[in-house]
């Protein structure tokens, strides 16, 4: 594995990506929330600074999702079909330095992306004098990112041997269910079906844990406490060692397609 062959493509990746126009997901975020920050107000005026500051760090995950998805869905099925992976694949590259690559191209966008939305974010919540723990939202946007590389990951795989539509179907579902995957747990065991708690714990086991991945509430609603530093950094491992693996399974399993 050749890191300056995957440094190139994955810049590659990047310029391209980004040439598509994605970065007007800014524009369409800045343009949310500047409407909610005009209409919250008029239907909670208690609780609308909480609500804000939800609205923002919610609105930011729902931006990069729709990237992560439609975009890290394509970047292998677009090469097939446009028949450049012919070109590619006749060159010293590897088809594990393709797929990091390709990875760590759109993780690079999503990190631009993901900034800037944050900056907005901070801009916006001292133009309306909202209060916010800054540390807390920073960790929150940090494993905000995380999760969307989770989920880029899980693209890809999927990607790999389906095709767009039914990739871009599975990694909205896995992202669906990675979020309610304790709760399944619980409703395996209040159902008392033996058959029903097996399943449930499967699906556990197979599926991402994304809550783990989810600290917005911690942000906006527990502002005076952090989290536990040594429990971030065993769902920070989580999330990269989830990654890892699932790269691992599509490496392996485009290493066995022909073109």
């Amino acid at each position: 594995m050749n890191f300056g062959r995957i440094f190139v493509m994955a810049k590659n990746v990047f310029q391209e990506v980004i040439r598509d126009r994605i970065l007007y997901i800014i524009g369409f975020y800045v343009f949310l929330f500047a409407l909610a920050s005009r209409i919250i107000p008029e239907f909670a005026a208690t609780a609308k600074e909480k609500m804000l500051l939800d609205f923002g760090l919610a609105a930011m995950n729902a931006s990069g999702l729709i990237v992560t998805i439609f975009v890290g869905t394509g970047l292998v099925n677009k090469e097939i079909d446009k028949r450049t992976i012919l070109v590619l694949m006749a060159k010293p590259i590897s088809r594990s330095e393709f797929i990091i690559s390709k990875y760590l191209g759109l993780s690079a966008v999503l990190a631009v992306l993901v900034a800037a939305m944050t900056a907005i974010y901070f801009v916006f919540l001292q133009f309306s004098q909202i209060p916010y723990q800054t540390t807390s939202i920073l960790i929150a946007v940090i494993f905000l990112f995380l999760q969307l590389s989770l989920i880029t990951a899980v693209a890809i795989t999927l990607s790999v041997f389906t095709s767009s539509l039914l990739a871009t179907a599975l990694t909205f579902a896995v992202y669906l269910m990675g979020n309610i995957t304790p709760d399944l747990v619980q409703l395996g065991r209040l159902s008392r079906n033996s058959g029903m708690e097996k399943l449930t714990q499967g699906l556990y086991l197979i599926l991402p844990d994304l809550s783990r991945l989810d600290l917005k509430n911690d942000a906006v609603y527990g502002l005076q406490a952090l989290p536990d530093p040594m429990a971030l950094i065993i769902n920070a491992g989580y999330g990269l060692l989830y990654s890892v693996m699932l790269l691992a399974i599509a490496i392996l399993i485009f290493s066995q397609r022909e073109f």
